[in-house]
């Protein structure tokens, strides 16, 4: 397993890892309008912007795309690993390096958590801080929690 920094050539990887990542997992948890914002919202566009950021990475195994990750500041805007590859350890891995980095500069990392998330982070020290909710088109409600881990000079 290799963490790299994304760039411009990954992100039709990139875009596939979040679109098929989203249609899989996130009809388990949220109603049909709740993931199809999702799928909106993670858009080739959006994936772009996470490059050009310096900010968004990928991980590999044996040269493929399996994951990735994105932060903005202390806050972690995005980890999505293939369904292939969960439960394998590849989520903490991203995890791991974006902890790192962030580390370098902040006491306090932060993200929110869809549900489908929460255990996993709960599980890594995180703590849940408040709660959200996005208001969707046809009365639907996007629901998630704020989460935050204090961090010490490694990022753990």
């Amino acid at each position: 397993m290799e963490y790299l920094a994304a760039t411009a050539e990954m992100a039709d990887a990139i875009y596939n890892i979040l679109q098929t990542t989203i249609k899989s997992v996130y009809p388990k948890y949220y109603n049909q309008e709740v993931a199809d914002f999702f799928c909106r919202h993670h858009s080739r566009e959006h994936v772009l912007e996470g490059i050009a950021s310096g900010n968004m990475g990928v991980l590999t195994d044996r040269k493929m795309i399996v994951g990735t990750g994105c932060y903005d500041g202390n806050h972690i805007t995005g980890v999505y690993v293939l369904p292939d590859y969960q439960k394998h350890g590849y989520g903490s891995k991203i995890m791991d390096y974006l902890e790192a980095e962030i580390s370098k500069k902040y006491d306090t990392v932060c993200l929110d958590a869809s549900l489908s998330a929460v255990i996993i982070y709960e599980h890594r020290g995180y703590r849940t801080i408040g709660h959200g909710m996005y208001e969707l088109q046809n009365d639907a409600k996007l629901v998630y929690e704020i989460m935050e881990k204090k961090l010490n000079a490694s990022g753990r």
